[in-house]
């Protein structure tokens, strides 16, 4: 039911308002001899502006119960939309039963286009914040763009604060703030943020790409549970990048950006963030294939989304597609078959699920566009890592808690883009680190180890270990 009256509200809205303030201005210059002939459509058009505005205020109430708005700012809307309908009714019967007092229909036809002004920027501060006439003043063109301001010592920023918080505020608050909460759904406080919307979490600790608020920013413009809407600025593929970082870390809002762990594509993003250039949307993403590639079928993402596969674009405007299997119901051949149509358009892969094996791998050989895949926690071996042999434009390689070994891995060194390899409880000794490290000389592979700061009041110095199980 609300959004049945969601859909329609906004149409009803604007056909008052357009239909009343024509009919004041019409009503207005009759008094004139030379505008006599406007006096006959008059009474028409108060009859329909009346109708219509009665039935946005029915709309209007329904909505206003739907917990998306900010609860006194509604109120005072709602009254002074009640205001005008019921204004334009007294106008209507003021104009066809006192003809002879033309003052009276005129003074009531001024004090209706006044309330109506006041209404629609009741309205306007509902649908698009407080400040929604005078924001475009306060900031230059490029100011408007830059959603976070450039962080001169990135390092010792803090995440939440210095960058996210920004961030938010300026692409997300203005449907998600203090006046208004669409889909019950709050950003400006992390109590808000971690509480979620209608929908459940909005964001998941640890897990970016199971966040709806990921989610939602990645699917195309023309969906209509994209965000931002399509009519509003655009986050850039950095800002976007900053946030899928921040939740992958534990979405914490106390971390300086020195304390997380920062693998290459986000050293990028940090130092757009220094420079102040994070918001400048880029031709291309740094990670996905140059070349225009046609648009999956739509039968093919249905068939993977049936089967519990989350498949979303990898940017915005981009053909280019990344596949969950966090929460498939299997990878059964019949899944697989699904995802072999969309290879072309493959590049990113999470093929985290128990029921993984060598044999499903065999299943993805062919994908030779894929950039990032993720294995952790499956029951491959180094067979399995056959499969990969070929795939060229493989950047990262996520091999947490699997069975592979160092043999395996050496399947994998003629791979001429491979940049890290994810190597975290696997069957990799710390024997193999050299002879790895020689094997992949310009790849950063992680082992999982980390250093534990020394601080002066400490009696003992923690030293990382170099080792991979």
């Amino acid at each position: 039911m609300l959004e049945f009256f969601g859909r329609f509200h906004p149409v009803l809205v604007h056909l008052p308002i357009g239909i009343l303030l024509v009919t004041c201005v019409f009503l207005v210059l009759s008094l004139s001899p030379k505008f006599a002939n406007l006096r006959p459509a008059i009474a028409i058009l108060l009859f329909l502006g009346a109708i219509s505005a009665v039935f946005s205020c029915i709309t209007g109430y329904f909505l206003a119960g739907s917990g998306d708005y900010d609860g006194k700012l509604v109120g005072y809307h709602q009254w002074m939309g009640i205001g005008v309908a019921a204004l334009s009714v007294v106008l209507l019967l003021v104009h066809k039963y006192a003809k002879t007092d033309a003052r009276a229909s005129t003074g009531i036809a001024v004090l209706l286009m006044v309330l109506i002004s006041a209404t629609g920027h009741l309205g306007g501060s509902l649908t698009h914040g407080s400040d929604y006439l005078t924001a475009p003043l306060k900031e230059d063109g490029a100011k408007a763009r830059a959603a976070i301001p450039a962080i001169p010592n990135i390092q010792q920023a803090l995440v939440y604060q210095d960058a996210i918080q920004p961030l938010l505020k300026n692409r997300c608050y203005s449907c998600h703030g203090t006046e208004k909460q669409k889909g019950k759904l709050r950003l400006d406080l992390e109590a808000y943020i971690l509480k979620g919307g209608e929908e459940g979490n909005t964001i998941i600790k640890g897990k970016a790409d199971e966040s709806e608020l990921i989610r939602r920013l990645l699917l195309p413009g023309s969906n209509d549970k994209h965000m931002p809407p399509k009519e509003k600025p655009q986050l850039s593929q950095h800002e976007i990048a900053l946030l899928h970082w921040w939740i992958n870390n534990g979405a914490r809002f106390d971390k300086k950006v020195k304390d997380l762990h920062q693998p290459d594509h986000i050293k990028a993003v940090l130092a757009a963030l220094e420079k102040g250039t994070a918001g400048i949307a880029l031709n291309k993403l740094a990670d996905i294939p140059a070349k225009e590639i046609d648009a999956a079928s739509d039968k093919d993402i249905m068939r993977l989304n049936n089967a519990g596969v989350m498949i979303v674009p990898v940017g915005q405007n981009s053909n280019y597609l990344t596949a969950n299997f966090i929460n498939a119901h299997s990878t059964a051949d019949s899944v697989m078959d699904a995802l072999k149509a969309v290879k072309d358009q493959l590049v990113w892969l999470k093929l985290e699920h128990k029921s993984v094996n060598d044999a499903t791998l065999k299943a993805i050989k062919n994908c030779k566009n894929l950039i990032r895949l993720s294995l952790n926690d499956t029951r491959i071996t180094d067979k399995g890592l056959e499969s990969l042999k070929n795939m060229d434009q493989l950047q990262s390689l996520s091999l947490v808690g699997t069975k592979v070994t160092a043999n395996g891995l050496a399947q994998l060194s003629k791979l001429k883009s491979i940049r890290v390899i994810y190597l975290y409880r696997t069957n990799v000794q710390r024997s193999d680190w050299t002879a790895l490290k020689k094997l992949f000389p310009k790849v950063n592979i992680d082992s999982g180890n980390y250093q534990v700061p020394t601080l002066p009041k400490d009696t003992t110095e923690v030293k990382p270990i170099m080792e991979a199980k």
